[in-house]
């Protein structure tokens, strides 16, 4: 499986770096962060919901060494071009789904709850929750820090984007492609025919409607990168604003 999972928390998580896109303008994505530990190894990204609360993947904490660590050890940082800088800021707490199957991946989302604010501005801004599921044929932007190649290794410096439709699950669990394991509360998103997906290290990252800040999949898993028959697999946010998790979990913390 290419669980897209990096090594713990953000700096970005899951289907992990972005093969075959394009390199992102310096205020495209104000909402995504990036987790990263003083401990640990990470390679995760996460969204902004407001100046407290980020959101990511379950998978990003659960990976490499982090169940030894507490909240205190990790950090997000968000890009800040107005100071030619970037915002650090301490992690108070995570909360994973309480359903999460680390083995399917099943309800892999998880909130991340700040210990001190981000300072808002035109470089960083919170992103918006969706009010339905996208449709297959639907285009997103999916972004991250993650690998760029499908064989090997490269992680770029700056910030990568590629535009891709939203699948059908029916497409998506065929025998000759997932068989079944693309459940009700994931989205299948990329190319059949392969050479440009998410990739390790874009976990926990945002995929979100073309040129909107509305959004609607988090960066999961799949097998490979950028393989024919095998697109990436996205947490769909939807069914978690559906449910009432997020606001209720936002509430109660």
């Amino acid at each position: 499986m290419k669980l897209l999972i990096l090594a713990a928390l953000v700096s970005v998580c899951a289907a992990d770096k972005i093969v075959g896109g394009d390199e992102a303008a310096k205020d495209q994505f104000p909402f995504i962060v990036h987790l990263d530990s003083k401990t640990v190894q990470a390679f995760c990204d996460g969204s902004i919901i407001d100046e407290y609360w980020i959101i990511s993947a379950a998978h990003c904490y659960q990976s490499g060494n982090s169940n030894k660590a507490v909240a205190g050890d990790f950090y997000l940082q968000a890009d800040d071009s107005s100071t030619d800088g970037s915002q650090n800021r301490l992690i108070e707490k995570f909360i994973k789904h309480g359903a999460y199957n680390s083995r399917t991946l099943e309800n892999d989302i998880m909130l991340i709850r700040l210990v001190e604010p981000f300072t808002m501005g035109a470089f960083i801004s919170p992103i918006a929750l969706p009010t339905e599921t996208p449709p297959a044929g639907t285009e997103t932007d999916i972004s991250g820090w993650g690998n760029t190649l499908s064989s090997g290794t490269n992680y770029p410096d700056e910030l990568r984007f590629v535009t891709l439709p939203v699948l059908s699950r029916i497409t998506c669990n065929k025998p000759s492609s997932y068989n079944g394991e693309v459940l009700e509360s994931m989205l299948c998103i990329g190319d059949m025919s392969g050479g440009q997906d998410s990739c390790q290290g874009d976990s926990g990252g945002p995929v979100t409607l073309m040129n909107s800040n509305v959004l609607v999949g988090i960066v999961s898993w799949g097998y490979g990168c950028a393989q024919p028959n095998y697109p990436g697999i996205y947490t769909d946010v939807y069914h978690y604003v559906e449910s009432g998790w997020i606001t209720t979990t936002m509430n109660n913390n």
